[in-house]
């Protein structure tokens, strides 16, 4: 079996680390370079660092920052925010990315996944999906939460595979920031639909979070942000935790 992997996500703005809760309200818990070097030594399995205002501010990811970040760390790295064209992702991963997270225009620019899964591999590309449970409908948003598109949760994420992505980065807006658990339901629904690895976002808040992420979601990785920058809980405890319950991880 795979190992689970556990991941902690800089969302990033003007250089600093934020966190807010259902993707407003942001706070500034720190530096970017820093956060990352410390995740890394601290046995983080990858990194996700998300330039969360560059879509909607119309500007590029910050790829001096990434490359000062790649410089830091010794694990996969997936950057995301503002990627817009096929030049956005050679960039990022020039500067040190491994993976890059394309949300807003996958779906604004129809020819985008098939055309960079060919040329740099599904293995590079993962899809952000965020999703709001609105009256029983999983909907989907981008522009970084502020926009509805036209299709389903299943519909879009269907149709991205099918492209080519590799790997799904799936967020609850509803879940963000509470510390009131991952939305398993939804988790769960995304898993069973698609073969490609499943990255479960929003609402960790406690070590059984993550058991409940992996064995009742079947979720392939577990994101988390607050709970790590605030030193709620430890990368090292979480995976401990996970091992006693007989969930293979990498310690």
């Amino acid at each position: 079996m795979l190992a689970k992997r556990i991941i902690p996500c800089l969302d990033v703005k003007d250089g600093r680390v934020v966190k807010g809760v259902n993707f407003i309200g942001l706070t500034v818990s720190g530096n970017a370079i820093d956060f990352a070097e410390k995740y890394s030594n601290e046995g983080a399995d990858e990194l996700i660092f998300l330039d969360i205002t560059a879509t909607n501010d119309k500007r590029n990811t910050v790829f001096d920052l990434v490359k000062e970040v790649s410089k830091k760390i010794s694990i996969p790295f997936t950057i995301g925010g503002g990627i817009r064209s096929i030049e956005d992702i050679k960039s990022a991963l020039v500067s040190g990315a491994d993976k890059v997270a394309i949300n807003s225009a996958a779906y604004l620019n129809k020819n985008l996944i098939s055309q960079s899964a060919n040329i740099f591999g599904s293995q590079c590309i993962v899809l952000a999906v965020d999703v709001k449970n609105n009256n029983g409908k999983w909907e989907v948003y981008i522009n970084g939460g502020r926009t509805k598109i036209n299709k389903n949760v299943g519909e879009w994420i269907r149709e991205a595979v099918k492209k080519g992505v590799g790997e799904i980065l799936l967020t609850s807006i509803d879940r963000d920031g509470t510390k009131t658990g991952f939305d398993i339901e939804l988790i769960k629904i995304v898993s069973d639909m698609v073969s490609v690895p499943i990255i479960a976002s929003g609402g960790a808040g406690t070590v059984n979070d993550f058991v409940d992420v992996f064995k009742n979601g079947n979720a392939d990785g577990a994101l988390a942000a607050s709970i790590f920058h605030n030193e709620i809980i430890s990368i090292k405890e979480v995976k401990q935790y996970l091992k006693m319950k007989n969930i293979t991880v990498r310690i």
